[in-house]
């Protein structure tokens, strides 16, 4: 068994490679490397101590999340941690801010995110709450090798003695996350103009965070998909278009301003217009930036995955605002979050955060913001988005995704390189880069992005044009270039 981290996290298939026996391996793996980061000069915690600091643990809505997490915190108390456990499902960015907010050393989430319900998942989060560093997760996962070759079992304490002696303690982190988030932003004119918002929790463990808080700020609120169904109804719980079928019919025959949805553990956010169209992540980050600029007068680097939008670099130079380009995975953002004055720092698949808020992709905080914005404007995200485009040039998006037969990824980057165009869809080629995958950027802004997944044979042909004429040619090309490189 190799067990190895992604970009955030580990996620396997439920009862086939993700089993107690193997999350038991992963937590005490986890419990060394954070006892090791751990100052020997750390307090115990004052309600039931613990000699290495407290750990928060959460856990989404998929089948025995609830039952994994607190077989995590069963090892990390058998490690002589201090345990914070969720007392019931709660999104991500609820579970991270809770981090710094007890003074935690870390965090565990159970979670697979966005993937398909058959998937389950663990995110490793640091002490700022934010995703852990490469480096802490290549270290848990060369603990996990050198227990598994040694046939050491995890140290543990039964659920029941521990939760008695207050070596775990459970706890809602929700109250401290809702204080927060009505510092950071200014939700008075939602309350003020009534507005209607339709909110799809799509299961996921966002179900009535978003709502509720929405309703604390005087909007009218109706809430879809939030019942408890572990697995997730049969759906793909990831907000985009062609999963947001009954939220874009809802909106419209409901007369709602504004509909909003979250993946499955509300990392992430979608949107959709009062005429039922889909407000992708580019769109929003683009409203998002604008709006912190010209309605707060804030300030700050933008920070930007190499598959998101290039309206963000043509508003970044009108602002005079420093931007930066990472690659695919909110950890970039979020390393650069925690080393310089980001403003907004976000991704294509819908993982953004602010200034004020912590590393952490969180799609509850930006629905709260785009409701903000729809409200204080008076417009809806299809009419503020025209005023923007009308300004800056129009911009559309596509992705495709090929399953091919299995590659090397270097060798595959290394050709598309040789293989580069002096134009794509008679557009001159502009630069090159190979931070993620092969970006030809056009000498107007368009661009195609060949991305490798880094974990699966799938290539992923990403394409921005000034018209979706051109985004499909570019899709096109793009795919003969992979092609022709042998993918």
């Amino acid at each position: 068994m190799a067990i190895t981290f992604g970009t955030d996290g580990w996620r396997a298939v439920i009862s086939d490679e993700f089993t107690f026996a193997n999350v038991r391996h992963v937590a005490q793996a986890i419990a060394e490397v954070l006892l090791e980061d751990t100052p020997p000069s750390t307090p115990p915690v004052s309600d039931g101590g613990g000699r290495g600091g407290a750990v928060v643990i959460g856990f989404d809505t998929r089948f025995l999340s609830d039952r994994y997490a607190l077989a995590v915190g069963e090892v990390l108390a058998g490690n002589g941690l201090h345990v914070f456990l969720a007392k019931a499902d709660a999104p991500t960015p609820v579970v991270s801010y809770a981090i710094p907010h007890l003074q935690a050393i870390g965090g565990v989430m159970i979670t697979a995110s966005h993937n398909p319900p058959r998937y389950n998942g663990i995110k490793l989060k640091s002490a700022y709450g934010g995703s852990a560093t490469n480096g802490q997760t290549r270290r848990v996962e060369a603990k996990l090798a050198a227990n598994l070759a040694a046939r050491r079992e995890p140290q543990r304490i039964e659920g029941a003695n521990a939760l008695a002696a207050g070596q775990i303690v459970k706890f809602d982190p929700f109250p401290a996350y809702r204080e927060h988030v009505f510092r950071l932003l200014d939700l008075d004119d939602i309350g003020r103009v009534k507005l209607r918002v339709a909110v799809d929790a799509m299961y996921g463990s966002g179900r009535g965070y978003l709502k509720t808080l929405l309703a604390e700020a005087g909007a009218d609120v109706v809430e879809i998909r939030g019942e408890m169904n572990p697995g997730f109804n049969g759906i793909h719980p990831e907000p985009i278009a062609k999963h947001l079928k009954p939220l874009m019919d809802l909106v419209p025959a409901g007369g709602f301003h504004l509909g909003l949805a979250t993946d499955g553990d509300a990392d992430r956010i979608g949107a959709v217009g009062p005429t039922g169209r889909f407000i992708d992540p580019h769109c929003i980050m683009t409203l998002a930036l604008r709006y912190l600029v010209e309605e707060r007068s804030q300030r700050g680097s933008v920070v930007k995955t190499v598959s998101t939008t290039q309206m963000l670099n043509r508003l970044a130079s009108r602002y005079n605002l420093p931007i930066y380009e990472t690659p695919v995975g909110f950890n970039y953002i979020g390393d650069l979050m925690m080393s310089d004055n980001v403003l907004i720092g976000g991704e294509e698949s819908g993982g953004i955060s602010i200034q004020g808020h912590i590393p952490e992709g969180d799609g509850v905080l930006m629905g709260l913001l785009v409701a903000e914005m729809v409200a204080r404007y008076g417009k809806s995200p299809e009419e503020l988005m025209a005023g923007i485009m009308a300004e800056i040039g129009r911009f559309d998006y596509a992705r495709n995704d090929f399953h091919v037969r299995p590659f090397e990824k270097k060798t595959l980057v290394n050709k598309l390189v040789e293989l580069a165009p002096k134009a794509l869809a008679d557009i001159p080629l502009a630069s090159l880069n190979t931070r993620d995958g092969v970006k030809y950027l056009l000498a107007d802004d368009s661009w195609l992005l060949i991305r490798p997944s880094g974990t699966e044979p799938v290539l992923r042909v990403y394409a921005e044009a000034h018209a979706p004429e051109t985004v499909e040619l570019l899709l096109t090309e793009g795919r003969g270039l992979a092609d022709a490189a042998g993918a």
